[in-house]
Parts: structure tokens; sequence; C-alpha cells
């Protein structure tokens, strides 16, 4: 090991600062140590003013440049380097030099005047070097940096518009900080504490006045943790407005002073809250954050921190996150640095001590790189910090002395004076040995914010170690100073971003790669093989072409003749013809079109079956080939007119009757109906019509996936995705398909490569959801509920605005027909109309009085219904009241605006109009637009697809998610789909109580009636079936599958023979979807009308559509035995007992009717 790691150990890396040159330094002019406002830079013994740069790096002076003489308006070489020495044996030089800046002063050095010994200086500015991109691996930068003036600087006269002083500075480094491992492996994370809004009621700007810090533990090495302190929080009040632009301060600034302490182009983004990882996002807490960041304190940091973690401590932290998704983020109250020194005692106090838990699971998410958001502030325990984070205890005593000292080594940057001596020395002498009082040991008092400063007087108090009780003598005590956090709802704005994400996320293209990888995709066109054979076949086709074309000529020329012509035909006619033709060929320039036509087939068979590609040398050989050639080529004109010139035309095939959708009807007909062999026989006649249509091998594998045929479907969505890569739908499948195979690897890249074709499908995100909660992934299944959410909302936001488009579209329609019909009207009324009106029609979110429904019957009447109810309730509340209320608004407005910002106003608009009302009814503030909410959950949305494609393991799942999401729960859509997934099970027990509890939420469902048909049908109880059918049928709104409804219902009315029902119902089905069960029903119900000949029309089409039937066969037999026709008769039977009639009712019924009639089988 020792050899292993001497290598390892680098020499320190000399880092350069080399200040190069100064610029616009526009001093003043000196005239006897007085500093005029303004002037020319000119001393007592020139004209010239010299200047010097000291450069520091945190409490260590690098150098001083000399003295260079500064002309105005001629930048000031100063050509000096200064050398910071880079020991790579200290693990966190690098975090050092990464948050840390080098501090330049710029120094005006005064001349001597007389009788004075030394020379006398002035500061006139600084600016910060930024050594970031060192660390990043770069070994050398650019910087043109501005001068900021310091107090009582020269500098600070210069007028806003005018150019700024500013500072050209290069750091390099000869090698760069970082090898080739750090910079793959090693990253660098930036911490940003923003503000505490929200602040205790009991702190004030009067009185004591304190410190506040921030600090949180970081992995700087695998194996310890450090506290990362923010210590130079200060309380601001209200009015002190943060700028939009807030500029980000250095967490350890070193000797830096005014606007040298923010960090040059580093900015806190304006984020909108929606896009926000923390707490605090609902409409309510909204309106909290909007009070809270407006109308009260706020402890204000704004500093940024950053710490570099290399591959080991990058690892610790990712494992750590794993272990506990909470980060302790803890703040505190710190008293003021004393200005004697020698005041030991305060050192470490703190007092109002909180703690913020921040989520770092986003971090864990693919490719997230930063989080930031609003975070509760609670009251710390030991207990709490246990309970959350699985840590013993915080860093707040460690974290106290470390922000003490800070603000003792800044202590010449100015606090705020105590305003009360006495108040501010009692809390001093509380807060002096770290205490906080506890409910613990004041239960029987209650204490009330007191004092100057705001802190309650206490008898008692604990250590700050035992702030928190011990958790083993009873109940965890409560951190009373603390608890005003929580009262106070108290949050605190933070941001940690990475270079790099914890998690990469694979690229789109990478995710194509090994799906292509999975599953080569089909070429567009065949690989051509058999190069010879193809080139002959090419000749035969071309041959057939100009032989065709020759025809059409001859026809054009003699076919009138021959037509009229009845003799026979003459030899000197025939060859007269010939000649004829041949002329009209070589002179018209179609002969030379044909050879032209021909040659390119021949070239092919040159090169592909004789492989000549060359010239060649010897004419004998040349001669030899050409007639070998010329024989072939006869002989292969032969055989192509031969076929394709024949005596009597070929008769066109006919095209299909039925298209790809009829057959697909077919098969899913079949598939309810139990026929399974039928299904599949539709399911691969689409495909043998078209196999380059990837939706027919996508239906054919669901169908396979139904019928458990894991096998078969597998193969079919390889199909689907062979042919196209990004079919949505069969990436997801073969993901099912994986993961019921557990091949989890490539379920997921399936599964992420689908959000990559699509990255807005809510469907592909909750997809991925549901995997990762198979696998027990739950960071990556919150990733994907959380995007899939966000994308859910974005629609109902979007469908709110099309909607209020609509409306209002539609209103400036009906203005405009009104306006055509009544110009006077028009112009004493047309403008008062409220505008917003449209802004309420707009889909509500659902009550609890009324459940809802499923998200297939939400598309049809139900979700107008209660669209419409909605508009009608925004008219009836609107516009009886509002009109005239906008009209006397605007007449107000009319005499005078500004007093519609006044609250008194309000009463003096309504004396105007003679009847004073109150504020709240004269002008209503404007109409707040409701948060559109989505129609059903993401879970909702994946559940009925996942039904359609029969994945049930998936489904189970998702229903699971619906049951406990906040937008679900035990709902009728619910229970409805519960209740589908039970049928496609055959569990129709489960499923039949499943829809007892939705017909209690909703009793007018048709899909729930249906559903309760479909299972009383299945357990053959017809006459529940029946009654379920007829209900269903009854309502005016249909179902999401009224086929099977008609067919079943019909088939239980030719059970009862009630044939005029039967046939009535099943002509309902033939008009909706006609197929060949609805037909050969209708046929049967004529039949026992003894409606013969509808009864044959009917038969004949479902023979029409599938000609395969036996039983229409049979019943086509028994009309021609009933008509007297023997041979249709019998042709018929025969046809009926080719396919296998296993009906014996019904051959027996036919045989009856046979011996009747006396014919009708071949056999008598």
């Amino acid at each position: 090991m020792t050899e292993v790691d001497v290598p390892q150990t680098r020499p320190p890396e000399p880092l350069s600062i080399h200040i190069v040159k100064a610029s616009n330094l526009k001093l003043t002019k000196i005239d006897n140590g007085q500093r005029p406002s303004s002037g020319t830079s000119k001393g007592t013994k020139g004209d010239n003013v010299q200047i010097t740069v000291k450069v520091e790096f945190g409490e260590k002076v690098l150098g001083e440049s000399p003295k260079v003489d500064c002309v105005p308006d001629t930048p000031a070489e100063i050509d000096y380097t200064a050398t910071l020495n880079c020991s790579f044996e200290d693990p966190l030089v690098l975090d050092e030099i990464s948050y840390k800046p080098v501090v330049l002063t710029v120094t005006e050095v005064l001349p001597k005047e007389k009788k004075q010994k030394e020379e006398k200086t002035a500061q006139l500015g600084q600016c910060t070097v930024d050594l970031l991109p060192l660390v990043k691996g770069a070994t050398k930068h650019h910087y043109n940096l501005v001068i900021n003036p310091l107090p009582g600087s020269p500098l600070e006269t210069i007028p806003p518009e005018g150019p700024k002083p500013e500072m050209e500075v290069v750091i390099s480094v000869q090698e760069s900080l970082l090898e080739g491992t750090q910079i793959d492996q090693g990253n660098l994370m930036t911490l940003t504490i923003e503000s505490l809004y929200s602040t205790p009621e009991s702190w004030t700007m009067t009185g004591s006045q304190y410190a506040y810090a921030a600090a949180l533990p970081i992995p700087m090495s695998a194996d310890k943790e450090t506290p990362v302190v923010f210590a130079n929080g200060a309380l601001k009040p209200s009015i002190d407005k943060e700028p939009p632009n807030r500029q980000k301060k250095w967490a350890v600034p070193g000797s830096a002073q005014g606007n040298s302490i923010y960090i040059p182009e580093s900015f806190l983004p304006p984020d909108n809250i929606d896009d926000e990882d923390g707490e605090f996002k609902s409409k309510d807490d909204r309106e909290h954050r909007h009070t809270a960041e407006t109308e009260k304190l706020r402890v204000s940091w704004n500093t940024e921190r950053r710490c570099y973690l290399d591959s080991l401590a990058t690892k610790s932290f990712q494992d750590k996150i794993a272990k506990c998704r909470y980060w302790p983020v803890e703040v505190m109250r710190l008293p003021q640095p004393a200005a004697a020194k020698g005041k030991k005692d305060d050192e470490g106090s703190i007092s109002y001590h909180g703690v913020a838990f921040v989520n770092l699971a986003p971090l864990l998410y693919p490719g997230v790189k930063r989080i930031r958001g609003a975070y509760k502030v609670h009251a710390y325990t030991d207990h709490a910090m246990h309970e959350k984070t699985k840590r013993k205890t915080g860093f707040g005593e460690e974290a106290g002395k470390i922000a003490f000292n800070i603000l003792n080594r800044n202590s010449a940057s100015p606090f705020p004076k105590k305003a009360g001596k006495e108040g501010g020395e009692k809390k001093e002498k509380e807060v002096k040995k770290g205490r906080s009082m506890s409910i613990a040991q004041h239960q029987q008092a209650n204490p009330t914010p007191g004092g100057p400063g705001g802190q309650a007087p206490t008898e008692a108090s604990q250590t700050i170690k035992s702030d928190t009780g011990s958790e083993m003598e009873g109940q965890p005590p409560v951190n009373v100073e603390g608890q005003q956090y929580v009262d106070a709802k108290a949050y605190v704005m933070l941001e940690i971003s990475l270079t790099r994400p914890l998690i990469p996320k694979r690229p789109p293209e990478e995710l194509a790669r090994r799906v292509a990888e999975y599953i080569p995709p089909r070429p567009l066109f065949p690989k051509r093989t058999d190069g010879a054979q193809r080139a002959v076949e090419d000749f035969h086709n071309q041959v057939g072409s100009v032989a065709n074309l020759i025809l059409d000529e001859f026809r054009d020329q003699f076919g009138d003749l021959l037509k009229v012509d009845d003799e026979p035909q003459t030899v000197e006619a025939m060859e007269s013809r010939r000649q004829k033709l041949i002329y009209e060929l070589n002179s018209s320039g179609k002969y030379f079109a044909f050879k032209e036509q021909l040659k390119y087939a021949v070239v092919k068979i040159v090169r592909e079956k004789y492989l000549k590609t060359s010239a060649f040398e010897d004419r004998q050989e040349l001669q030899t080939f050409l007639s070998e050639l010329y024989v072939y080529l006869i002989d292969q004109m032969h055989v192509a007119l031969g076929k394709f010139l024949a005596l009597e035309d070929q008769a066109p095939i006919p095209k299909p009757l039925t298209d790809s959708a009829q057959l697909k009807h077919f098969a899913r007909e079949a598939e309810v109906n139990g026929n399974y062999e039928l299904a599949t026989k539709y399911y691969q006649e689409r495909i043998a019509r078209n196999r380059n249509d990837p939706s027919h091998w996508f239906d054919y594998g669901t169908f396979c996936l139904y019928i458990n045929d894991i096998t078969k479907a597998e193969e079919c969505f390889k199909e689907c995705i062979a042919i196209d890569q990004k079919h949505l739908q069969g990436l997801l499948l073969y993901g099912v398909v994986c993961t019921l195979s557990e091949r989890n690897e490539a379920a997921e890249t399936f599964f992420e490569a689908a959000t990559c074709v699509d990255p807005k499908s809510i469907l592909a995100w909750t997809m991925l959801g549901l995997f990762y909660d198979a696998v027990n992934n739950e960071i990556g299944a919150e990733m994907a509920y959380l995007e899939a959410n966000k994308l859910n909302q974005a629609a109902a936001v979007a469908e709110a605005k099309a909607l209020r488009d609509d409306d209002v579209t539609k209103e400036r329609l009906a203005r405009g027909e009104h306006e055509s019909e009544d110009k006077e009207v028009d112009h004493d009324q047309g403008g008062l109309a409220p505008p917003s009106v449209p802004d309420i029609k707009q889909p509500s979110p659902p009550s609890s009085d009324k459940p809802p429904t499923s998200a297939r019957s939400g598309k049809g009447s139900v979700s107008d219904t209660r669209r419409m109810s909605a508009s009608k309730r925004s008219d009836i509340h609107l516009r009886p009241e509002q009109s005239p209320q906008l009209q006397d608004n605007v007449g107000s407005k009319i005499k005078t605006e500004s007093s519609t910002s006044r609250p008194g106003s309000h009463y003096k608009m309504g004396s105007q109009r003679g009847t004073p009302q109150p504020a709240e009814e004269t002008e209503e503030p404007p109409i707040r637009e409701p948060t559109p909410v989505p129609r059903c959950s993401i879970y909702m949305q994946t559940i009925e697809w996942l039904i359609e494609v029969k994945a049930v393991p998936f489904t189970e799942r998702a229903l699971a998610h619906e049951l406990l999401s906040p937008m679900g729960g035990p709902t009728s859509g619910y229970h409805i789909n519960y209740a589908r997934l039970k049928l496609q099970k055959k569990e129709y027990k489960e499923a039949e109580n499943s829809l007892d509890e939705a017909l209690q939420f909703d009793y007018q469902n048709p899909d729930a009636w249906a559903l309760m048909g479909h299972v009383k049908y299945m357990t053959n109880d017809v006459e529940a079936s029946r009654d379920c059918y007829e209900r269903t049928i009854s309502f005016t709104s249909d179902a999401a599958e009224m086929h099977s409804i008609y067919l079943r219902l019909a088939s239980i009315y030719l059970q009862e023979e009630k044939f005029s029902n039967a046939k009535n119902t099943f002509l309902m089905a033939c008009k909706r979807s006609p197929s060949c069960v609805s037909w050969l029903g209708v046929g049967i119900a004529c039949y026992r009308l003894g409606e013969l000949a509808e009864s044959e029309d009917a038969l004949s089409e479902a023979n029409i559509l599938n000609n395969t039937d036996p039983e229409v066969w049979g019943y086509l037999s028994l009309v021609c035995l009933k008509t007297g026709r023997q041979l249709e008769a019998e042709q018929a039977y025969k046809y009926a007992l080719k396919l296998n009639l296993s009906d014996y009712d019904l051959l027996t019924e036919i045989q009856h009717v046979q011996q009747d009639v006396g014919f009708g089988n071949p056999e008598f």
C-alpha cells in the first residue's frame, strides 16, 4: 500500500496572480493633505500619483506591488505577480481555494509634506479574484475586474455613467490542479443560503441586536463531515426590499469591504415557485410566503459557499442521501462580537436553535444537479434530528464557535448599536452560557416575549447540549425558543448545486443506441441477395413492359382494321403489317427508346450473372462472349413473353372487403366472446396484409399478453420496435415484458427510452415510476411521479386556457351579432360587458359530493355536464350582480381614476351615485382565477391504458397508487377499473363487490352497470345481466364499450325467444359497428320470425364479412330449405359440415327440415 500511496502526493503547485494594469483611476487633487471633491490627480511634488496593490488570500498577505506612477487617462502598468503555493498534502486545499477570494487592495501613496518622516497612504478601492476556474481544471484565466471604491475614497465621486476603474488580472498554474481522475470523478458543490423569512414575533429591530448563523454538515472526505457555517446573517425590516437581481456574497470575504464582499457575476436566480423543490408550494403557503416576504422581518445572508468533493467524498455524500434523504440545516442566533477584547464568555453561545430538514433525494434523480426551495424551520431537538436524519446530534455547538470566531475576525465591520443597555446586558447574561428554555422545566409558566430584545424572562434554563432534553426519561421535551419558528411558520430559502449530477442521466442518443442493440431496426429496404437472379427478373420485367408497349402501338394502328375485316388473315397481309409497325417504330424513335429501356437490364445481367466488369483485351474472346450472351438473352426473352403474354386476360385480384380497422374490431369481438382462435386468425391476417405496420404487431402482442403467451408477445413487441424505434407504446410494453421476465436492466433502458421519445408523455413517466416501484427504487419512482404530475398540471392549465379562449371567442361573436342588430344599444352598453366572465368557465376540482367517474366515461357527457353546470353557476352568480356594479365602477373611473386605489374612496363613489354601499359591494377585487385541477390523477390515466393492453401486474400496482393518491382514493372510477381488472382475471366475485361500491358513488354510471351486466352474464345469471344491460342502454350517455352489450343482450333475447327485441338489438349493433356476429344474430332473429328474405340478406352480409363461419352456412341452408332451393341448400349444408359445425341443436334442426322437405342432404 505504501508503494501505491507515494506517487499520489504532488509537490506544491505555485499559483500565480499576475496584476497586469489598472485603468480609469481618476484621482482627486491633494492640497495640504485635504481632498477636494473634484479635480485632477496632482500632488505637491508633481502631477503623477503613485499607487500600490496589496494581494491577500484569507488572512495571509501574499505581497504588495512596488509603487507605480498613475497618469490620468493612461492605464497604470503594474506588472506584478504574487504567488500562492498550493500544497497537496492538505486534503482541503482545493476546497479552500474554491471558496476564498484573492483580495486586491489599491492604495494611493501620498507625497511627503515638509517635516514628515513617513509617507502617508490612502486606500482607494478593492476587487476580488475568484480562483474557481483553476479548481475546475483550467490552467489560466483572464479577468477584467471593477475596482470597488472604499468608504471615503475619491473613487466614490465617479459618476455612475462614467467609465469605472478596472484592473486586469491573470491567474495561472503550470499544471492543472486536478488530475484526470479528479476531473472525472470529483465534484464541486455550491451552497447558497438566501434568507430566513417569517421570523419569530419576538425578534425586533429595536433593542439588542444579534448576529445570525446557518450551518450544515458536508462530507469533505470519505469518513468525516465538516460543518459549513454561514455567519453573516443580518436582520432586516420589511421596508428594506430585496433587489430583483441579488448578488451573492463571499462566505469568507477576508479583508474585503464594501461592494467587494460580493462575488463578481454571481446572482441569485428568480425561480418560479412551481419549479422549486422545497416545501411551501401550495395555494395557502404561497399567500403566507407573499406576506412573509413583503410585510415581516427577515434574516438575510445571500451568501455562496463552494465545497470541493473528491471522488470518495462524493460517493459518501451519495450514500448518505440514499440512506436518509433528509439533510439538516441548522439556524441559530448569536450575540454580537464584543468591541473590547478579552471577553470569552459569549464564545459559541447560541439561542433560537432551529433546524430545517432539506430533502436531498432530488439530487439522486438522473441528471439533476441543482435543488432550490423554501424549507420549513423546526425547533431543534436531538430526538427530531435522529428521527429525520438518523444522526444522534447536530453541529450546533461547534457551528456556534466557528461562527463566533468568524464574527470576531470581521468585528471591524460596524454592527448596529444597542438601544437598551439594561435589556441588552440581561440578554447577554442569559445567552452567555448557551442557554435555551425548555417546556420540560417551565410547565408551570407560560413565557411571553418581553424586554427590548424580545427575550422572555426565565428562571431556569438548560445548556445547548441539553436543550433537547433526555429522550430516555419520557416524552421528548420541546425547545421553547425553537418552537417560535414553528409558530411563525418560518422557512429558509437555500440552494444546493453541483457541477455534475450524482447520478448521470443517459442521453437520448445512448438510449437509442442501447435499444438498437437489443432490437436492431429493420432496414427500410431489404438487403440485396442473389443478385444474378434479381438481374434476370428485372430483364423479364423490362421485356414484358416493352412487349406491352409494342402491343399498344399495334392496336392503335391496326385494331380497327382487324375488327372490321372478318376474312382469314393471309401471310402477305401479316408481313405488310409487320413492316409498317417496324417502320413506325423506327421513324418515331420509339425503337431506340425501347432499346435504351432494355440496356440497363442487360448490363445488370452482364455484371451480376457473368461477373464481367472490365473491358475485353482479346477480340475473339469478346465475340465468343457476345454470342453466348445473345443466345441467353433470346431464351430469357421467350420465357418473359410466355409469362407476360397470355391469350386470355387474367381477372384482377379483388380488393379485400374488410380493412385493417374492421379486422381489429372483429378480433376484439372474438376476444370478448372467448373465441381466441378466431381472434388470433384476425390479428395474423392484419399482419399478413401489411407486415411493416407497427400497430398490427403491437395489437397482436397485447392479445398474446392477455392469453399469457409472454414469449409470443415479446416477439410481437420486438417486431413493432424493429419497424419503428420510436414507437412509444411498443417501448413501454416491451419494458413490461422484460420486467415480467426479471430482466430489469433491459426494462429500465426501454422505459427511459420511452421518456426520451416523448418527454411530455404522462404515460411514459408514470410507467417509469411503476417500474422503479417494482425494483424498489424509491427515489427513482419519486422523480418519475413528480415529472408526470408536473405534466398533468400543465395539461390542466392548457385545457383551462383553451376553454377560456373558446368562451371569449364565442362571446365576441355573440357581441358582434348583437352590434349588427342594434348599433345604438351597443354604443350605450357594448363596452360594459365584464371581460372576466369567460375566465370563470373552466374545469373546477371535483367536489366530494360528486364522486369522479372513470376517465373513459369522463370523455363523454359526464364531463360536459360538469362543465356546463359550472358555467351555469358562474352565469347565475355573475351576470345579475356584477354587470350594473361594473357599470357603476366604470362611471366612477371616468370621474376619478386615482380614487379606486384608496380604501375610503369606495364610499365616495357610492355617494356620487346617491346610493352609499359598503366597499366590498361597491367595487369588488378582481376575480381570482381558480387553479386548474387535472381531470384525474396520473395513475388513473395510466390504469386506463394498462387495462386496454392487458398488463395485469402493472395495473395492480397503479391501482394501489391511485387508492393512496390525494387526487384519487376509493372513487367510482377506481372501483370501475378495479372491476375491469378482475374481469380480465376472471375473478367475478371481487369484480361484483367492487362494482357495488362504484354504484354507491354514482348510481347512474353506465360503465358500472355495463360491467355488472358482464359479470352476471359470465356467471350465467341471465335475468340479472339482462336487467343491467337494459338499464345501460336506457341511459342518455353510452358506456365505453357498447358493441358487446348489444350482442350479449340480443343473445339473451334469443334465448328467451324474444325474437323481435333480439332483431332490433342486433340491428343497433350492426348500425354502430357491423360484424359477422351481429349480422348473424339479425339473420337468426328474422328466421325465427319467419322473415326469410330479410334473414337471407342478413346472413349474406355475415357471410361476406366472414365466409368461414359454419353457423352462417347452417342457417343459410335452413333458409334455402324453407324457400325450396335444393342446390343452394345442399351447397350451404356441405360448407357447414366442412367447416365443422359444432352446434348440435342447429344440426338436428337442419336434418329435421331436410326430412320434411325431402331434399338438402346429398346423402339422400
